[in-house]
């Protein structure tokens, strides 16, 4: 199981991630993309993602914005594998863009 990370550890780690914010209870991304297709795009491409690493975030699509809500459910805050994902999904964003 992973292991809760402390509210300094959050703040320190999305200081590596800047277009992220949040706390010990979760970590949250929103993007603006060009067209609704871009959208969806990006939330398959995290999706396959999500699933090699078994490790889900939660998703909101509104037209063309999604937000990624990141934190691991069975330990109830934010843990590496969080963070760990929060990167990932950086990575695909600039490659969808």
């Amino acid at each position: 199981m992973a292991d809760a990370l402390t509210a300094e550890a959050v703040r320190d780690e999305l200081s590596g991630l800047p277009d992220w914010s949040g706390d010990q209870a979760g970590i949250t991304r929103t993007v603006e993309l060009a067209t609704f297709p871009d959208a969806i795009t990006l939330v398959d491409r995290v999706a396959v993602v999500a699933e090699d690493l078994d490790h889900h975030p939660d998703i909101d699509i509104r037209w063309r914005t999604v937000t990624f809500r990141c934190v691991t459910h069975s330990v109830g805050c934010v843990t590496h594998r969080d963070l760990d994902l929060a990167r990932r999904i950086d990575g695909i964003v600039e490659e969808v863009r």
